[in-house]
């Protein structure tokens, strides 16, 4: 078995294991994804994970984890790095206009290059910090950048009123809730089962109160 197709089998299996139903060249492009993302990796150091296989359950498969609970026409990936988990999004549910928020500009290069390279429509990547971003969006994801408290004074003004804002956490803290600002509500959370990996996954679903 060649190494691509190992990679495959291992997001096959994960995408059945988190029953969900992709386009049909979906898998094929999101491998062509983590081999561009690999290549960059290796001069320019976007992420500590390195090794193929965890790239597929680390980035590919945790990004997909949330892919329910994603809604709306638009939206925002605050603290987005290489495109995590924004670039899977758009590759597994494409047709919404997705904005790529970073502030390191090798990331935002990056991004550039894996939209054009991956020929991925309504897709834009933006060198900025969140605060200063303009906009509303009908969804909005943050994969653990900051507590959720900061997370929404710097970009709650970019969720639009019926808005979904996605919190991607590790386990998150009870103490986190406390701090979300007047005007957002909690509406919900999940423990996200992540396959092969071995480590909690929660997602923290927040709308405007």
């Amino acid at each position: 078995m060649t190494a691509r197709a190992a990679l495959q089998a291992r997001l096959e299996q994960g995408i059945a294991a988190l029953d969900l139903r992709l386009p049909a060249d979906a898998v094929p492009r999101l491998l062509d994804y983590q081999a561009l993302l690999e290549r960059w990796n290796a001069a320019y150091n976007l992420t500590a994970v390195r090794d193929p296989a965890e790239m597929v359950t680390r980035h590919l498969l945790d990004s997909l984890a949330i892919l329910p609970y994603v809604q709306g026409a638009s939206l925002a990936d605050l603290g987005t790095g290489p495109g995590l988990p924004g670039i899977v999004l758009a590759i597994a549910a494409p047709g919404r206009e997705i904005l790529l928020v970073d502030s390191n500009g090798k990331k935002v290069r990056f991004l550039r290059e894996a939209i054009r390279a991956l020929k991925l429509e309504g897709v834009r990547a933006l060198q900025s910090r969140v605060e200063d971003v303009e906009g509303r969006f009908d969804c909005v994801t943050a994969r653990a950048f900051a507590s959720l408290a900061d997370m929404l004074a710097w970009g709650g003004h970019l969720l639009a009123p019926e808005g979904v804002w996605l919190a991607m956490k590790g386990k998150p803290s009870d103490d986190e809730l406390p701090g979300i600002p007047p005007g957002f509500a909690l509406r919900g959370r999940h423990a996200l089962d992540v396959p092969g990996l071995d480590a909690e996954r929660h997602l923290l679903v927040l709308g405007r109160a």
